[in-house]
């Protein structure tokens, strides 16, 4: 006789049990879509590097150095941080000095009138403009290379437009 009852409890718990999940699942409406779009939709978005120069907005109102696009490897870095830096001299600034790590770097940018660059241990090429002229220069390790202006027979201001950086 217990063994009836304990069997009678046990199918009456799992009626009941089956009986609410039919009812929950009765009433919760049926999922409209795609469930793979539902997870996408919540999914978030992919990072796609544009190479624009962070903070470029920020340095161009403070320091008047148009900063573009670079790999990250060359940034702009205060000249009293550290020895070892990239020294660009312009007549409308002081001295602007870039690091530069990794085995290889590049940035685009634009400092008008630039005269003379100071290379580091990097093997370093930058390329300057004067009207619709472009013309690139090898800067010279751990030395002063004249370019632009102090380098030109017409003695005309050029503009720095990239700068390129290899070990």
């Amino acid at each position: 006789m217990k063994a009836r009852s304990a069997i009678a409890r046990i199918v009456g718990t799992a009626v009941g049990a089956g009986a609410l999940a039919w009812l929950v699942m009765a009433g919760t409406p049926a999922p409209t879509g795609d469930a793979s779009t539902a997870v996408a939709d919540e999914a978030p978005g992919y990072a796609v590097e544009d190479y624009d120069y962070p903070g470029a907005d920020k340095v161009l109102a403070e320091q008047g150095i148009t900063l573009k696009r670079g790999d990250g490897h060359i940034v702009l870095a205060d000249c009293a941080s550290q020895t070892g830096l990239l020294e660009v001299w312009a007549r409308s600034q002081d001295r602007i000095c870039f690091r530069v790590t990794g085995n290889s770097g590049w940035l685009t940018l634009e400092i008008p009138s630039v005269y003379g660059i100071k290379g580091n241990a990097y093997s370093t090429e930058v390329d300057m403009t004067v009207a619709e002229e472009q013309t690139s220069y090898d800067i010279d390790k751990n030395a002063w290379t004249a370019v632009g202006e102090s380098a030109d027979e017409q003695g005309r201001e050029f503009m720095l437009v990239e700068i390129r950086s290899t070990k």
